[in-house]
């Protein structure tokens, strides 16, 4: 399954997306921002009280599993000083369920052990005007640690929607 994470206008994604990509492709789980997402208290109650499940009652209550059936992550963020947008950063906020609350060592630096053996590509599109280059070294540097700490198999980012993803 491909997961599309975005924070544009709807009626700007579908006009960008529809034809390219929507129509063919029944296995899409399209996340946007329809104004109810709550935003992560930071409870970890997805790791005690109700693990892989955030116990906030949303309809984005169980990002780790739609995480967990991808194959691969597109995410369409507008860059704000070289991060997302606060709507794509609570989604992965709201993404902590995918992991567990243990630790594991790689490359010297401790992560969290994953909850699922899924790995997923990462493809991150940032769009924006007058993105500086300290932006961009930031967002790549984000993107790399996003990809350790969330254990993705690769990714790639690019400061701009390409016209077919």
């Amino acid at each position: 399954m491909k997961v599309i994470i975005h924070d544009m206008e709807d009626m700007n994604f579908n006009k960008m997306f529809e034809e390219n990509m929507l129509r063919d492709d029944k296995e899409i789980k399209i996340i946007s921002n329809n104004g109810k997402i709550k935003g992560c208290i930071g409870c970890f109650c997805c790791w005690t009280k109700t693990p892989g499940v955030c116990i906030l009652k949303d309809e984005y209550n169980n990002i780790g599993e739609i995480l967990s059936k991808a194959n691969e992550v597109i995410i369409i963020s507008k860059c704000i000083y070289g991060s997302y947008s606060p709507f794509v950063k609570n989604i992965l906020d709201r993404s902590i369920p995918y992991l567990l609350p243990f630790f594991k060592i790689q490359n010297k630096e401790i992560h969290h052990k994953i909850r699922y053996k899924n790995r997923f590509n990462l493809k991150v599109y940032f769009y924006g005007e007058n993105i500086t280059e300290e932006e961009k070294d930031t967002a790549k540097k984000l993107i790399k640690a996003n990809k350790l700490n969330i254990n993705f198999d690769k990714h790639d980012i690019l400061f701009r929607i390409p016209e077919e993803l």
